[in-house]
């Protein structure tokens, strides 16, 4: 039986791709040791561009700033799904710590969007998200601010020509609903996508990418790996949402962009695809998704 240490250990690298791909999603400011560390050790197993991604005001001011500093590194940024209703029931730290209203209201999640909305114009930054909606502990007053924050972002991230990176949790029909009404933008992205085959049928006929994280390997993700199997190479992406959702057989212990050749392998055994073809694939589309 491994021990606690190992189960809180870094998982060993894995073999190193010949092809190089992007980890299009993962939150470098969660993760043990420095930012050079880690994109130093993502590099050397084939892992040479990573997306940071920021979910409230300080991660995504620091998204691009960290985007500024490495070439290797792009950003994005936004409010967070649940953070949308901490602001508007005025317990969001982050944001009253930065000076907005400290009672909270739709005052102050547009003055929270407004910072989004400063932050999607820099250059480094090429997309605004994660955003979206997330009904695992949400309740009506929740979901509404949720729905309000994601069409802003949505209309954010239209006006600055930048990639939509959705959160959906427990919350698909009305994810595509509100897609639907606004009208997405050009380059959309399902982050840690989370729906079966049927739905990955419905994004693929609206364009939308699919990015697929380490959830792919978990033994009672059997819809994920149908997903994968149907969706269009061209619309395919990997992630880690470092440090969440480690592959198997590491599943538990702390995740990293390294990690992203487990995942790739695992995508490619599904679909029956070379290795290489399908990381070439991941990285053209990484790249066309964001626009880098």
């Amino acid at each position: 039986m491994p021990s606690n240490a190992d189960k809180n250990a870094a998982p060993p690298l894995p073999e190193p791709l010949r092809v190089p791909v992007a980890d299009s999603h993962t939150h470098l400011d969660m993760q043990a040791g420095t930012v050079e560390e880690g994109l130093a050790k993502a590099a050397s197993v084939g892992v040479t561009t990573v997306v940071q991604v920021g979910c409230d005001i300080k991660g995504s001011r620091w998204a691009a700033e960290t985007a500024a500093a490495h070439d290797s590194v792009h950003a994005t940024v936004a409010l967070h799904p649940n953070e949308a209703p901490r602001i508007v029931l005025g317990d969001s730290d982050g944001w009253s710590r930065q000076g907005a209203r400290a009672a909270g209201g739709a005052g102050a999640l547009d003055e929270a969007l407004a910072e989004i909305d400063r932050l999607a114009a820099l250059p480094q930054v090429k997309g605004v998200g994660e955003t979206g909606l997330d009904y695992f502990r949400t309740g009506p007053e929740g979901k509404e601010a949720q729905e309000a924050s994601f069409r802003a972002h949505i209309e954010i991230a239209k006006r600055h020509g930048k990639a939509l990176v959705i959160h959906d949790r427990d919350a698909h029909d009305d994810v595509l609903r509100v897609l639907k009404e606004e009208g997405a933008p050009e380059r959309t992205v399902f982050h840690c996508y989370s729906g079966d085959a049927e739905m990955a049928a419905v994004c693929a006929r609206a364009g939308y990418y699919m990015s697929f994280a380490g959830t792919v390997t978990f033994k009672n993700a059997q819809n994920l790996r149908d997903a994968v199997a149907v969706a269009p190479a061209e619309l395919l992406l990997v992630e880690t949402d470092a440090p969440y959702l480690t592959p198997a057989p590491y599943r538990g212990r702390p995740n990293a962009p390294y990690l992203i050749p487990i995942t790739v392998r695992a995508m490619a055994a599904v679909r029956g695809m070379d290795e290489d073809a399908l990381a070439s694939a991941l990285a053209a589309n990484t790249a066309r998704a964001f626009g880098y």
